[in-house]
């Protein structure tokens, strides 16, 4: 899954104990390497990055995501790349459809609060993260998932900063041309996420 994911996956303020570590770590964790890149956080903010390593885990390891990806790798030529185009995707289908699976916040207000809370504490990211947070909070990235064009946008980043993902900028046309097939997956699979992440932070 990807940030709008990953953030919202974090819990809510009125709810989860050390919530703002939850979401600081869930972030870092996209620069933390192994237990000893772990051991430096503080305990609340390792289980930020230990939430955001499960999540990738259950995500990659399940088999509507896997037929997902499959499906994008055969249609499309993405081969490696498919698994990417998917977590992107999903967050796509997460932003269109914000208010059937967060109810209580619009996006645009749960974007803003997720940017004031993350550069707040930007000390605590990993330095080559910083400019993405920057960029993120800039364009806005999280409400412009909602929108094919930001999807395409994403993806086309990607491909530029990626070596050898030149592939990608052709991953948005994909994911789009088989939009109902990646429609019902992500509505069967991403009850199943939140169950998964409920009972880890339970």
């Amino acid at each position: 899954m990807n940030f709008l994911a990953h953030l919202l996956l974090s819990g809510s303020p009125a709810t989860t104990p050390h919530y703002e570590d939850l979401v600081v770590g869930n972030f870092a964790a996209e620069a933390v390497r192994g237990r000893a890149g772990l051991l430096v956080y503080p305990e609340p903010v390792q289980r930020g990055i230990r939430l955001h390593r499960f999540i990738d885990s259950f995500t990659d390891a399940h088999p509507i995501v896997r037929r997902t990806t499959a499906r994008l790798r055969a249609a499309s030529g993405l081969g490696k790349w498919a698994g990417v185009v998917a977590d992107m995707g999903y967050d796509h289908l997460l932003a269109r459809d914000f208010a059937r699976y967060h109810p209580a916040e619009p996006l645009p207000q749960f974007a803003q609060r997720q940017y004031a809370l993350l550069h707040a504490r930007r000390h605590e990211i990993p330095e080559r993260l910083q400019p993405l947070l920057h960029h993120m909070r800039l364009g806005d990235w999280l409400t412009g998932y909602a929108h094919p064009t930001g999807l395409q946008q994403a993806l086309l980043g990607l491909s530029r900063r990626v070596p050898a993902g030149a592939v990608m900028a052709t991953g948005a046309a994909a994911f789009l041309a088989e939009l109902p097939a990646y429609e019902a997956d992500f509505a069967e699979f991403w009850p199943e996420l939140r169950a998964g992440v409920e009972e880890l932070l339970s």
